[in-house]
């Protein structure tokens, strides 16, 4: 009988299996030997996913037992190579599984004691305190960029528009962009870098833009079919503190990290305070011993 064919009778008694095959049938299928390690029937019942059947099955079971065979074998190659070692590894796998162990109280005690909650105001606190901290590696700004078709015959009443300061004014160049639908791309209300900035115009990535970022006025831009209106109303430049908008993901996540660690060592010296107390836990050696009475000369 060869490979595939003992496969495909295993596969079909472990659908049996699923099936409540008979117990003096179910665990003493031998799939597979490798040195001393044998596979049978009843360890890989969960192998084969309820379904699955014909080929489908062969191959799940066939692609198994081969890897099982090989892991097996490394394992007792390496068992016989190493045995000199095993000390080493069993004390590497207890710490392993120590760290592990005091990772998952640590978790415990912060998922069941931490507040997540974070004010503007602690934000703030935390910005203030740490602003040498946070400096720009490149220039950030506001503004608006505006782009319409070179052929629009009121060009010039849009750029007054746009440097206006008049809310009335404001709402007019957004009804203009609206009605010819002009493509705008408004940063006003946030920062963003100046290179993404200039993503949104023509600009050629080999020349220098940084005199822009000394005007608030609206300046212009053309390319072969479009004409570009900007305007940059705030900079930040490189080397200048990081605006506090830019930073409250990660000074959220500063602060829990900070919050996580005060969790986990208050509930590290609740354990250890009351298991002294209680006398589970004793360190030899820190009392101090009573030396001779004073008495005076």
């Amino acid at each position: 009988m060869n490979w595939k064919t003992y496969i495909t009778i295993c596969s079909v008694l472990l659908m049996m299996a699923c099936q409540e095959l008979p117990n003096y049938l179910a665990g003493d299928t031998t799939l597979a030997r490798a040195g001393r390690k044998v596979l049978r029937l009843r360890d890989v019942e969960s192998v084969v996913p309820r379904g699955v059947t014909g080929d489908d099955s062969v191959a799940l079971l066939e692609v198994y037992v081969d890897r099982w065979v090989r892991k097996q074998l490394k394992l007792q190659e390496a068992e016989v190579l190493f045995s000199s070692s095993e000390e080493d590894i069993a004390r590497m796998v207890e710490e392993y599984r120590q760290a592990l162990l005091i990772r998952k109280l640590e978790q415990h005690y912060v998922d069941t004691g931490i507040d997540t909650t974070f004010t503007a105001q602690e934000i703030a606190d935390y910005y203030n305190a740490h602003k040498a901290d946070f400096r720009l590696d490149l220039p950030v700004v506001k503004g608006r960029i505006v782009r319409f078709d070179e052929e629009y015959r009121q060009a010039r009443r849009l750029k007054e528009l746009m440097g206006s300061s008049s809310a009335t004014d404001q709402r007019d160049f957004d009804d203009i962009c609206f009605k010819n639908e002009f493509t705008v791309n408004d940063f006003r209300e946030h920062w963003v870098d100046f290179n993404e900035f200039l993503s949104y115009l023509p600009a050629v990535r080999s020349q220098n833009y940084n005199s822009m970022l000394s005007s608030t006025a609206v300046q212009e831009m053309r390319d072969d079919r479009s004409h570009y209106y900007l305007k940059i109303d705030a900079v930040r430049r490189e080397g200048e503190t990081v605006p506090l908008e830019r930073l409250e993901s990660t000074i959220r996540r500063i602060l829990f990290n900070q919050r996580q660690g005060e969790v986990i060592r208050r509930h590290e010296e609740e354990l250890y305070t009351r298991s002294v107390e209680n006398g589970e836990a004793k360190i030899y050696g820190r009392e101090k011993p009573a030396g001779p009475e004073p008495h005076d000369d």
